[in-house]
């Protein structure tokens, strides 16, 4: 069974810092890109940042670009987003999403997780 577990979400103020991370299993994650995608609410899913974790490219939305870095550990099967300098824009539930190819578009990806909620506080 694939599973994708994101964690690490929660309140923090703008300016400071969080870690997300996503447990990935069921599948062979070598193989695969993980993106980390956001939707605010009442706006529609945006893509955030991709990974290719086979060669390990990485990808950016323009408005994270500086702030958030994505990074994998490949030993534990597990995708972070490492986010500074938050700000209250930021806000939303943040998923994790694995797919063939790195994209920054949602209809790329095979696989979902639940969702982590961050909230930035101004």
């Amino acid at each position: 069974e694939v599973q994708l577990v994101e964690s690490g979400g929660g309140l923090v103020q703008a300016g400071g810092s969080l870690r997300l991370s996503c447990a990935a299993s069921g599948f062979t994650f070598d193989d695969y890109a993980i993106g980390w995608f956001r939707q605010a609410p009442g706006k529609e899913r945006e893509g955030v940042s991709c990974i290719s974790v086979y060669d390990g490219i990485t990808y950016y939305a323009d408005s994270v670009k500086g702030r958030f870095n994505i990074s994998s550990e490949n030993a534990k099967n597990t995708v972070y987003l490492q986010m500074n300098s938050l700000k209250p824009e930021d806000t939303a539930v943040y998923y994790c999403a694995a797919g063939p190819v790195a994209t920054m578009m949602s209809y790329g990806m095979n696989y979902w997780g639940k969702g982590t909620l961050v909230t930035v506080s101004s």
